[in-house]
């Protein structure tokens, strides 16, 4: 095999769907495992459809990640430039040699001569005409007018596209890395544009000349390009030969509860779909992504790379290393992965339980909740003993902001209906005992607490919800004499002390 070279080619057209980082590690992992390079290539042939800031949300949804390219914009290499709008004039080249070869054409058609043509053709099993060999003889082209009209309109500047001429009854045929050998009838396909009005290429043309140019090896995308294949087979063969394409795989998709899980699912299922927020800056619309809903970028990596691959044993947990030494092509499943947000959930909470650097982000996110945390060390103990209870970075606010400031809120309804006057004097009595305690550890605590207990005749299970209560606000967090040894005599006496006031 020579040298690996795989891309990945975002348009900065909105957010970065869990796709398209699918797509993104897919090829990074190829590239790490045979030593190759990983670029990744804006495709920003589309002018009309793209928005200010997509192009360094990528970048920075790739860095959060772990996952950044060997070459791109902001990397740089020696096959740049690396935005396709940059690489603009070498398009029309390959655009012309294909008229001159006869296997493209000028075609000068109107806006309205093209609805027009949709009209005339339309039926009700063709509703939607398309511009092909049925139609194109039809049409205003340099394939149906005079030589010298073709040169007076291309001289007066007339706006105008070039087209490729799909041949009639061809098959033409691939082998895909995972889906073995795929056909396609030619007679199917319309003529595609190649280059536009206003000198862009479209995605047919730019991504055949781009990929040989950045000699890409390996060229990995979604199934649905697929439609798309018959007509990059043809301009490789027409332009550089069919023993220069690279190698072809097309992921299988990914499905929501009820199909394909597009951009716009997350608010429908209630869930990200997005690797980061992305505010819409046309009308501010906010899309939440995995970050910020609390997922680490490990178990982000983790369960994309299990939605559509498996290394063949039940293994579920892999960092990054393994997943670049495991990864191969042929693990790759056809057919279509259904994501699952609870699982997704249950990968993030096994990467937090393996963690260790939880401790700055936890404290970012008490201090958004205007929790300060004096005490860094106290914090890494207490995530050591909350690191079970949290699927989500979010959830430590709940499950540890209670050790450095007092409850806001107290859920007196989990307590009101079985308190009564004898319980009451329970934990008065039980403030006095730990007061003078010498040893002030969770064992000592539960020893005098239930002793106590034993003494008033009062089962010891059903005083412990009230005094979890007490200290951390509601029916949640670690075992409560734990909670107490890490808040201290004087802390736990006194939310004792406020809460029997309270009630």
């Amino acid at each position: 095999m020579s040298k690996v070279r795989v891309r990945f080619a975002p348009s900065p057209t909105g957010g970065l769907h869990l796709g398209g980082v699918r797509t993104v590690l897919y090829n990074y992992l190829f590239a790490r495992k045979h030593g190759g390079d990983f670029i990744v290539r804006i495709e920003d042939t589309d002018q009309n459809r793209y928005v200010d800031g997509a192009e360094e949300y990528i970048f920075d949804c790739l860095r959060w990640c772990g996952i950044e390219p060997d070459e791109s914009v902001q990397h740089g290499g020696e096959y740049g430039p690396y935005r396709q709008s940059e690489r603009k004039d070498s398009y029309r080249e390959y655009a012309e040699r294909l008229v001159s070869q006869g296997q493209a054409y000028y075609a000068f058609d109107t806006t309205e001569e093209l609805e027009q043509m949709r009209q005339k053709h339309k039926t009700d099993s063709n509703p939607s005409p398309q511009y092909d060999h049925h139609i194109r003889m039809r049409m205003r082209n340099s394939l149906t007018l005079l030589p010298n009209e073709v040169e007076e309109l291309l001289k007066a500047g007339t706006r105008h596209v070039i087209r490729i001429k799909m041949p009639e009854s061809e098959t033409v045929s691939f082998t895909d890395m995972i889906r073995g050998e795929v056909s396609f009838e030619t007679s199917l396909v319309d003529d595609k544009v190649l280059l536009k009005a206003d000198g862009m290429p479209t995605y047919h043309l730019a991504v055949v000349v781009d990929d040989h140019l950045m000699k890409i090896s390996h060229a990995f995308r979604g199934e649905e390009w697929l439609p798309s294949a018959p007509v990059h087979i043809l301009l490789w063969k027409y332009l550089f030969g069919l023993d220069k394409m690279p190698k072809w795989a097309h992921f299988p998709l990914i499905l929501g509860p009820t199909g394909k899980l597009s951009k716009r699912d997350g608010a429908k299922y209630g869930f990200p779909v997005f690797a980061m927020n992305w505010t819409d800056p046309k009308n501010g619309e906010l899309t939440e992504g995995f970050r910020e809903k609390g997922f680490l970028p490990e178990a982000f990596l983790n369960l994309l790379a299990l939605l559509g691959w498996n290394d063949g044993t039940e293994q579920e947990i892999f960092s990054k290393e393994e997943l670049v030494e495991r990864f191969s092509m042929d693990r790759v499943h056809s057919a279509g992965a259904k994501f699952d947000y609870e699982k997704a959930k249950w990968f993030n909470h096994e990467w937090i339980k393996r963690s260790e650097s939880l401790a700055p982000k936890v404290e970012q996110l008490l201090n958004d909740a205007g929790i300060i945390v004096n005490d860094h060390i106290k914090l890494e103990n207490i995530l050591e003993l909350v690191k079970e209870r949290c699927h989500l970075l979010p959830d430590f606010v709940q499950q540890t902001g209670f050790f450095f400031q007092a409850p806001q809120t107290i859920d007196l309804d989990a307590v009101r209906p079985k308190w009564n006057e004898e319980k009451k004097i329970f934990f008065l009595d039980y403030c006095d005992l730990i007061s003078g305690a010498v040893e002030w550890n969770a064992t000592a605590l539960e020893e005098t607490f239930k002793k106590l207990a034993t003494e008033k005749n009062i089962k010891a299970g059903e005083l412990q919800l009230p005094f979890r209560v007490m200290l951390v606000g509601g029916k949640f967090g670690p075992p409560v004499f734990q909670i107490a040894e890490i808040l201290g005599k004087e802390e736990t006496i006194k939310r004792v002390s406020s809460f029997t006031e309270l009630l």
